[in-house]
C-alpha cells in the first residue's frame, strides 16, 4: 500500500519540497542488509533476507516515483544517487565473495558496513527536521515515515537481543532515538502546520474570488453584457 505522501505526489504530479534522501538511504540500507542475511555471509538470518529483500522492491518503487515526478535537476540528482548505490552494492557483493573466504570475516565486515548505512538511514530525515524547525511546519515531514521508522527501530532492536547481534542492535537502538526525536518534532509543530495550511487555503480562496469579481459581468436593460470594473471607477 502506498504511503499518503506518494498518493499526494501522484495526484499533484510533483514531489514539491519532499526529499528523496530518506528513500534512497532506506534502499541502500535494505540492500546491504539483504547481503548480510545471505547464508554465505551470516547463516540463519532468513528474516533479515526476506524483510529487507521486500524493502528493496518497495523502495525502488518509491524512488521511481521521485524520478517520474521531479523536475529535471532533482531527477538527475536522484538518478545519480541511485546509480551510485547500485554500483556500490555490486562491488561490495563481488569483493565479499571473491576476497573474503571466511563466513566469520564476511559477517564482521558486511555487518560493520550495514551498521553505518543503518545509522545513515535513520539520520537521513535530519535535513527535513531542519526544514521543519525553520518553517515551523511538518507538511514535508511525513508522519507515517517517522512512525514506521520508530516501529522498525524498536522491532529490530528487540530481534537483535534474542540472541544478541551487535550489528543489528546498535544501529537500530540509535535509530529509535532519532525516530523519537522526529515524532516529538511532529507533535510540537502539528498545530502550527494546520494553521499555516488553513491560512494558505484561505488566501487562495480570497485571490480566486477577486479574480471572479474582477472578471464578472452585468446586464444592461437592452440585454447587452457589460464588464464590471474590478475595483470601481
Amino acid at each position: 500500500m502506498f504511503r499518503p505522501t506518494f498518493v499526494r505526489i501522484w495526484k499533484k504530479g510533483s514531489v514539491e519540497q519532499y526529499s528523496a534522501v530518506p528513500y534512497l538511504a532506506t534502499l541502500m540500507n535494505c540492500m546491504v542488509w539483504t547481503l548480510y542475511g545471505l547464508p554465505m555471509v551470516h547463516p540463519h538470518s532468513l528474516l533479515v533476507v526476506t524483510i529487507n529483500g521486500a524493502g528493496c522492491v518497495i523502495e525502488i518503487i518509491y524512488v521511481t516515483l521521485f524520478l517520474l515526478y521531479s523536475d529535471r535537476t532533482k531527477r538527475l540528482r536522484v538518478f545519480l544517487c541511485l546509480f551510485s548505490e547500485l554500483i556500490f552494492i555490486t562491488l561490495l557483493t563481488l569483493l565479499t565473495f571473491t576476497l573474503i573466504h571466511s563466513i566469520k570475516h564476511r559477517s564482521a565486515i558486511v555487518g560493520t558496513i550495514c551498521m553505518l548505512f543503518n545509522i545513515a538511514m535513520y539520520a537521513s530525515p535530519l535535513s527535513v527536521m531542519k526544514l521543519v524547525i525553520t518553517t515551523k511546519s511538518v507538511e514535508y515531514m511525513p508522519f507515517f515515515l517517522s512512525l514506521a521508522s520508530f516501529g522498525n527501530g524498536v522491532s529490530w532492536t528487540t530481534y537483535a537481543l534474542i540472541p544478541f547481534d551487535p550489528f543489528i542492535a546498535i544501529p537500530n537502538g540509535i535509530g529509535t532515538t532519532f525516530s523519537v526525536a522526529q515524532l516529538i518534532l511532529y507533535a510540537t509543530y502539528y498545530k502550527s502546520t494546520k494553521k499555516q495550511i488553513a491560512a494558505a487555503r484561505n488566501a487562495k480562496e480570497v485571490n480566486l474570488s477577486e479574480v471572479v469579481v474582477g472578471n464578472s459581468t452585468v446586464q444592461d436593460p437592452n440585454n447587452n453584457k457589460i464588464s464590471a470594473a474590478p475595483y470601481g471607477l
